[in-house]
């Protein structure tokens, strides 16, 4: 029976050989002819657009596309590190672009699937930075630049980012629990599935109505950690992918 499998924050980068090795083997060994998987942000540590020639990009495109053409379904949404995320790459190999907001049947439920950001509203200072990110116009003068200049910027905006998160404590990078309450009833469902707060665990909701979501949040990959979830039709489950 087909699978629905849901993954992300691999945060592929050149330096990280071994979490692409792992991606690699999941597409490969784990998803199956008629299965469908969704990425859901994150799966670059950085993504310059969808014109980057890089190794890494090109791994990734030959990768996925090998996937599609066995018949995997692959979706995907964008991440705080990827937003340039766009149909060119998704025609280079087969896949589809989600939106920030996307309903799926999961396990019998009605099922929010999200990259998580939209959920940290505490964290005013990146929500700001976000909506600069996601402007039309920021991301038109982006691509404008050259590889290498935009190579350039991805790597200084990794290192500030860095630093910007060690300075923040738990609580504000975290979802915002009344947020949440909102995105579950204004798309009635039951439950959520989400990445990007690197904290895998499986939370309880009480809704306006009285009735209980689940919130599933998915855990980051490592070269030496790999976990997807994955719905066999009745039960969503994790499997470790080493």
């Amino acid at each position: 029976m087909a699978s629905q499998w849901f993954i992300s924050d691999l945060h592929l980068a050149a330096e990280r050989p071994a979490t692409l090795a792992l991606f690699e083997r999941f597409l490969g060994d784990h998803a199956q002819a008629g299965d469908r998987v969704f990425i859901l942000g994150d799966l670059f540590d950085a993504w310059i657009g969808d014109d980057d020639d890089a190794p890494l990009a090109n791994a990734v495109r030959a990768a996925i596309g090998a996937a599609t053409r066995r018949g995997v379904a692959v979706a995907m949404q964008r991440g705080n590190r990827d937003f340039l995320l766009g149909r060119r790459l998704m025609r280079a190999c087969g896949a589809t672009l989600l939106p920030d907001c996307h309903v799926v049947d999961v396990a019998g439920r009605a099922t929010l699937l999200m990259h998580g950001d939209l959920l940290c509203t505490d964290d005013v200072d990146y929500q700001k930075a976000r909506r600069r990110f996601r402007n039309p116009l920021f991301q038109w003068l982006f691509l404008r630049r050259s590889l290498d200049g935009r190579r350039r910027i991805a790597d200084d905006y990794r290192r500030r980012s860095g630093e910007a998160v060690a300075q923040k404590t738990a609580e504000i990078m975290d979802v915002n629990d009344d947020t949440v309450q909102q995105y579950l009833e204004r798309h009635a469902v039951g439950q959520l599935i989400h990445g990007h707060t690197h904290r895998p665990a499986i939370h309880q909701h009480v809704l306006g109505d009285g009735d209980h979501a689940t919130r599933l949040v998915l855990p980051e990959w490592h070269g030496d950690h790999a976990v997807a979830w994955r719905d066999d039709g009745s039960r969503l489950e994790p499997i470790d992918i080493r």
